[in-house]
């Protein structure tokens, strides 16, 4: 058994463990190690951004986690993927940009998360971002994590717009910025051509830094304690355990499956589930898995009666050329995720800020790739954003290997069926509108039969899909309230230097995909773990419907 020590010891090179990499080392004053279980992401499936269904099925940078039966899903499993290389779930996401509504963040504040609200969060999100277009009031410009539009050059994301438009829906300008309400552009982490992941943009730059090293093939077992002060991190190499110790600090970055799962191996959780496996409990930490929430979304799909969808590039040739154009000039159509245009919208009047998400696509197919499109179409992939369903994340046995349970426990709420009954009735409005005439063949799904409340509860129950955003199970609160697990400076509640960086400490999901929000995050906390003084707050206005207590648009 060897043992080495650093002043940090990040578990997880994720989008999160990639930032801490970065901005602890940075000053060139502190020594860190970064443990990573998968290894590296120098795929061109990974790197090319039109490429990204691949990646995310491949056994070798997906965990494959699955649900355990989900009760109010007819027992189905659910695919859970999340990312098992260099970059975490950046480097097999859709890359997609989405930071949230503004007031998401203010719910954190009021959920516990003191020093969060949208004035803290947004010089976060500002310092991250080095946005194509340029920066302003909401966007940055500087920073690493390059972002950019599509170009638009498929006239269905133009008929998406309009069609909002004449729904009676707004068409924002920038859903990134003062307005995420309404339908409009999307943005995509792409940069010069590749995939913007974590670990692209953060941790290969930092590389090359001698007080920073990169482990691969590293699964962490448990975290070393002595009392109550976490002091290093046990990981295994093949069949060789290594202890590592941590100077100053360890930090939890595995994401929100493996972080409570890294937590309950070493003695931090709920004490009666931690016994029943033979582990000595550290800390008592009820949260430690609780919480669990995610995204659920289904495809509305439409023929389309004109042969301009992506389904003609799906021969083989064709997309042997494309694969070919991007590896030697990095542009045409694969350096897009396609998710070009989308939308945010409200669900109904009394909704204060949106609760449904749209990403259009301008073919008939399956996100992850499981399902190959067969003929020309396009889809709106729409799902509610704020879930009342809660889930969790719990120990399968003492074993490091042994992957641990997962239950969402989808739809297990009234409000939840309302609004996706919501999002079939208001999508197929979106789609019937004059926009979409020159290309409107028949509803594919749920299909024009689909119509009562039963008959769309049905549907839903089939067909309904995870948008891969779990998140919270280790959420951030006021350390007097007994179902947080981090303080709002990200230290682990009850113990001494260690604490959880990642998606699992927000408090509640956001309104949106969670790359940008955790990337905001790390971020954050790396000033927090510095005991540096934060960004100046920025009191920049957002809006807020008008109407938004009489109408729902």
């Amino acid at each position: 058994m060897s043992e080495e020590s650093f002043d940090y010891v990040i578990v997880g090179a994720g989008s999160a463990g990639c930032v801490l990499a970065d901005r602890l080392s940075e000053s060139g004053a502190d020594s860190v190690l970064l443990l990573e279980f998968g290894g590296s992401d120098r795929s061109v499936y990974i790197q090319m951004p039109a490429a990204l269904s691949i990646p995310m099925n491949m056994q070798k940078y997906n965990w494959f986690f699955y649900t355990e039966p989900e009760p109010h899903l007819g027992g189905r499993r659910m695919h859970t993927p999340r990312g098992k290389v260099l970059g975490g779930s950046s480097s097999i996401n859709g890359l997609v940009y989405v930071r949230g509504n503004p007031l998401d963040f203010e719910r954190w504040q009021e959920e516990g998360a003191a020093g969060w609200a949208y004035r803290d969060v947004l010089p976060y999100f500002k310092r991250a971002e080095r946005r194509a277009g340029g920066g302003d009031r909401y966007r940055g410009a500087d920073g690493k994590l390059c972002t950019r539009q599509g170009l638009l050059t498929n006239p269905l994301n133009d008929a998406w717009l309009e069609a909002g438009r004449q729904a009676g829906y707004p068409v924002t300008a920038d859903m990134n910025g003062f307005q995420q309400e309404g339908l409009g552009r999307m943005d995509m982490t792409v940069c010069g051509g590749r995939r913007a992941s974590a670990a692209n943009v953060y941790l290969r730059p930092a590389m090359g830094r001698t007080n920073l090293t990169v482990r691969t093939q590293a699964l962490a077992s448990r975290i070393v304690f002595e009392g109550r002060r976490a002091v290093g991190v046990a990981y295994l190499r093949g069949n060789q355990e290594h202890i590592v110790r941590a100077r100053r600090e360890v930090i939890v970055s595995c994401g929100p499956i493996n972080s409570p799962h890294l937590l309950q191996l070493s003695g931090v959780g709920p004490a009666g589930e931690l016994k029943q496996h033979g582990i000595t409990v550290v800390h008592d930490l009820p949260g430690v898995g609780q919480n669990l929430q995610d995204h659920l979304e289904f495809y509305f799909q439409v023929a389309c009666t004109q042969p301009i969808t992506l389904y003609s590039y799906l021969s083989w040739w064709r997309k042997a050329m494309i694969g070919a154009r991007w590896l030697l000039t990095k542009d045409g159509l694969g350096v897009s995720n396609h998710f070009e245009t989308g939308g945010f919208i409200r669900s109904r009047a009394g909704i204060r800020y949106p609760d449904i998400q749209y990403h259009f696509l301008p073919m008939a197919v399956s996100y992850d790739g499981s399902s190959l499109a067969n003929e020309h179409g396009f889809q709106a992939h729409v799902g509610p954003m704020r879930s009342q369903s809660r889930g969790k994340i719990w120990l399968t046995s003492a074993d490091p290997h042994a992957k641990p349970k997962v239950l969402f426990n989808y739809l297990s709420q009234p409000q939840d069926w309302e609004e996706m009954r919501a999002c079939v009735r208001l999508t197929r409005e979106i789609f019937a509108q004059p926009a979409f005439e020159p290309y409107r063949g028949r509803e594919i799904q749920p299909g024009e039969n689909v119509r009562s409340d039963a008959e769309i509860d049905e549907f839903v129950r089939q067909h309904v899909e995870s948008a891969y955003h779990p998140s919270c199970t280790c959420r951030m609160g006021d350390p007097a309230d007994p179902a947080s697990v981090v303080d709002p400076q990200a230290r682990v509640i009850g113990i001494e230097g260690l604490r959880v960086v990642d998606s699992s400490i927000m408090p509640s999901i956001t309104t949106g995909n969670l790359n940008a929000p955790t990337i905001m995050l790390a971020e954050k906390a790396a000033d927090h773990i510095r005991g540096r003084t934060p960004l100046t707050p920025d009191d920049a206005p957002y809006y807020v419907a008008e109407n938004w207590q009489s109408s729902q648009r």
